[in-house]
């Protein structure tokens, strides 16, 4: 987590014991994850982000290189085989969100989920599709991006963009440049899905505290300060995108999160 999040010593995480045992262990070391979330409405069966991918190549985080990992199995399992995903939404086009997005089949990268179609922020993507000239940036986006495109099953969205009755987006710039996270609402209860707007809850309590990966650290910072401040104290449930799902409520002049209990 010190790449990424550098001013979150094991000293400072230490003063927010309520990141204990949820997102930080008693001696101040944070709890990161990698994951996918599924939103399943009645209309629609929606993977939002999709993780890292197996044999992915150039990536900066070694151990992210040449994975062979049981995704598709474990997506199966608990009921969503990919031929039944109809929407894969990604938050953002950065490595570990994109991954599963495509799959390697007979040396060619062609889309993991064959009946869906991916949304990509249209700012997001016309970033990118400018600005990956070399390294990660450029083997993700040829790996994990265009092909999507190439394949023909892309939409270049707006943040103003629902999915049905249910999903609706929120823009969240400054991790990258068309960063959008997503609200889901349902029975008159709600889930916010916030992508990486805090890589983990400590930022919650130090809104100033850009990762390492923001493209615009001061508007990452404004995105928390707007995001945190809609949802605090309200019964919405909140997912990140490295973290386990919370209640945001105000503790002075930031917030905190309040792990939700694990389902039996």
């Amino acid at each position: 987590t010190r790449f990424i999040l550098p001013q979150a010593t094991p000293e400072e995480a230490r003063t927010l014991p309520w990141l204990v045992p949820h997102y930080a262990n008693a001696e101040g070391r944070l709890r990161l994850n990698v994951q996918s979330w599924i939103v399943e409405t009645p209309t629609n069966k929606i993977i939002v982000d999709t993780c890292i991918g197996n044999n992915k190549t150039g990536r900066s985080v070694p151990v992210w290189n040449n994975l062979d990992r049981p995704f598709l199995n474990d997506l199966a399992a608990a009921g969503y085989p990919a031929d039944t995903i109809d929407r894969v939404l990604c938050t953002h086009l950065h490595v570990d969100h994109v991954g599963w997005n495509t799959k390697l089949v007979d040396g060619k990268w062609v889309p993991t989920f064959a009946n869906a179609r991916y949304l990509f922020g249209k700012s997001e993507y016309d970033y990118w599709a400018a600005h990956s000239p070399a390294g990660e940036h450029k083997a993700v986006f040829e790996d994990s991006v265009q092909p999507i495109v190439d394949a023909g099953r892309a939409d270049l969205i707006g943040s103003d963009h629902r999915i049905g009755g249910e999903v609706s987006l929120i823009a969240t710039p400054g991790h990258s440049p068309g960063h959008i996270s997503v609200l889901v609402t349902s029975d008159g209860q709600q889930a916010l899905l916030t992508g990486d707007v805090a890589h983990h809850p400590c930022q919650m309590a130090h809104l100033d505290w850009s990762s390492t990966a923001d493209s615009d650290p001061i508007q990452s910072i404004e995105a928390r300060k707007m995001l945190f401040s809609r949802f605090a104290d309200t019964p919405t449930l909140v997912f990140g995108g490295h973290y386990d799902p919370g209640h945001i409520v105000r503790d002075g002049d930031a917030f905190r999160l309040i792990a939700a209990p694990e389902s039996p």
